[in-house]
């Protein structure tokens, strides 16, 4: 089938703030609201491509937006060819670099480009990339930050409602007593059957990571998630050699150059790159190859609503990590059935802005 051309017209966000069902509690601080920008591509031929971004910071949407006017104005009146437009654009910002905020309003572009091509050829993002839409194994990664055993306990049950039968816990207190006092508390509220992973968003040194990795080892925990600055792939690399537990990473690879970096020195023994990250739909398919050749079960990090699309599509495809942050803008939110995420067979991704919802959390 010959997908009908389509051609750039403009690019529009919009920032909401969206409050979390479940507060976010990291080594790195807490988050109650989820900052979040919309993203429509309007084409000429009068299909819009959505998407939206995690910007971590309300401040931060308005850089994003900047850079979309940029971003628009490279690619307004061009094919709308996403492989093409990411290389354009990597020439336009070549002396800035891609990073930061023009990676983010990058790969937001190209998110929507390829949610626009999908619905102009009528078919799910899952099928355009080769795949039917299937059901994706899902981990609920809502909650259970850094808080007192009872409450993570009480918060760890409530996170199985629709047959999740794996949620994941944040770590880092200031002891190893700590860390698994909680850790002790859910996996006993929950039971043997339930997968549990854990991540320490950066917070150890490597000597720390050893420590507690070597306790954590007994524990029958899943995944060791960043327990070390996420771009120390020796430190990282001898985590894997030292440790039982698979050690966890990629949210963090800047485009899949970075994780080539890392699968080339044993950095990790699963990844799951971030759609902003990692460049988009376009830098996922990269990302993707770049597993099936090392062999190595790649996951999701945040965006669950494309990135399941873009798992069914993964050749080791592992876990998608359920975040349901856009939910109460969305029409059609990404549904779960006995643990698995359900790829929705609409054309698209499956974005659907619930335009009352949006004016009632939309800021700026």
């Amino acid at each position: 089938m010959k997908l009908p051309p389509l051609t750039v017209r403009a690019i529009h966000s919009i920032a909401v703030e969206v409050p979390m069902t479940y507060a976010l509690g990291t080594s790195r601080g807490v988050i109650g609201k989820a900052p979040l920008l919309l993203i429509d591509l309007q084409t000429e031929e009068g299909i819009t491509g959505r998407s939206y971004l995690w910007c971590y910071f309300p401040a931060a949407m308005a850089a994003v937006g900047k850079i979309l006017d940029e971003v628009a104005r490279t690619v307004q009146g061009e094919p709308l060819a996403p492989v093409d437009l990411w290389r354009r654009l990597c020439e336009r910002f070549a002396l800035i670099s891609v990073q930061g905020v023009v990676r983010m309003a990058m790969a937001g572009f190209d998110m929507a480009a390829w949610d626009a091509l999908a619905i102009a050829a009528g078919w799910p993002l899952a099928t355009l990339l080769g795949s039917a839409p299937k059901p994706i194994p899902a981990y609920n990664s809502c909650g259970l930050g850094l808080m007192a055993a009872e409450r993570l306990a009480d918060e760890a049950e409530k996170l199985l409602a629709g047959g999740f039968r794996a949620v994941k816990l944040r770590l880092g207190y200031p002891t190893l007593e700590e860390d698994l006092v909680a850790l002790h508390a859910v996996k006993k509220r929950l039971g043997s059957e339930i997968v549990v992973m854990v991540d320490y968003n950066q917070a150890l040194s490597l000597a720390q990571a050893l420590e507690r990795g070597r306790a954590l080892d007994r524990e029958g925990v899943y995944w060791l998630e960043e327990p070390i600055r996420h771009d120390d792939y020796a430190g990282n690399a001898t985590l894997v050699r030292e440790l039982e537990t698979p050690i966890q990473i990629g949210e963090n690879f800047s485009e899949s150059a970075a994780m080539a970096t890392a699968l080339a020195a044993g950095a990790a023994d699963y990844v799951m790159p971030d759609l902003e990250r990692i460049g988009g739909v376009t830098g996922w398919l990269r990302a993707a190859a770049l597993a099936a050749t090392h062999r190595i079960e790649m996951s999701s990090h945040l965006y669950s609503e494309v990135s399941a699309h873009l798992l069914a599509a993964t050749p080791t495809c592992h876990f998608l990590e359920y975040m349901d942050w856009a939910d109460k803008i969305l029409a059609e939110p990404l549904r779960i059935v006995d643990g698995f995420a359900v790829v929705p067979e609409r054309p698209g991704n499956g974005l659907v802005w619930d335009r009352h919802a949006v004016e009632t959390y939309r800021i700026g």
